[in-house]
Order: structure tokens, then C-alpha cells, then sequence
């Protein structure tokens, strides 16, 4: 499987991708995601409290965001 890491901007904010060949598909990280999309001081924290508030999302969070190795934010 061949992996294409970028980094993508969106509102002049870095979001992480990653282009799969293999699939022909763009994955995204979320927690950049969620970060521009709410400006929260601790992204991880306001997943965990929106995965807590929603049994459903919490049950399916393993399907609907699929694990993708990549270059965290500091660079390891």
C-alpha cells in the first residue's frame, strides 16, 4: 500500500492527510479536523466528552474513523 503524507490547509489552519493509492481515497485526521471546525482549546478532550454525550458515535468511533498512521504535530 502506498502512502502520500501532505499537509493540508483549511481557514489557514494545518490538516493532516494521508492519499492511499491502493484505495484511491484521502484520509484526514480528525482531531485537525475538529480543531479547526471548533477551535477548542483541547481537541482530545472534546472527543472524548462528544464521544461520552453519544452512546451511538462512541460504539461505532472504531468504524467511522478508521485508524491511519501519520506524522503527528510534532513531527514524530
Amino acid at each position: 500500500m502506498t502512502q502520500k503524507h501532505q499537509i493540508q490547509l483549511f481557514e489557514e489552519k494545518k490538516v493532516r492527510t494521508v492519499w492511499d493509492d491502493e484505495l484511491q481515497e484521502w484520509f484526514f485526521s480528525v482531531v485537525d479536523i475538529v480543531q479547526v471546525l471548533t477551535d477548542s482549546a483541547d481537541v482530545k478532550r472534546y472527543i472524548k466528552k462528544m464521544r461520552k454525550r453519544d452512546p451511538e458515535l462512541d460504539a461505532k468511533w472504531g468504524t467511522i474513523c478508521t485508524p491511519v498512521r501519520m506524522q503527528a504535530t510534532d513531527g514524530k
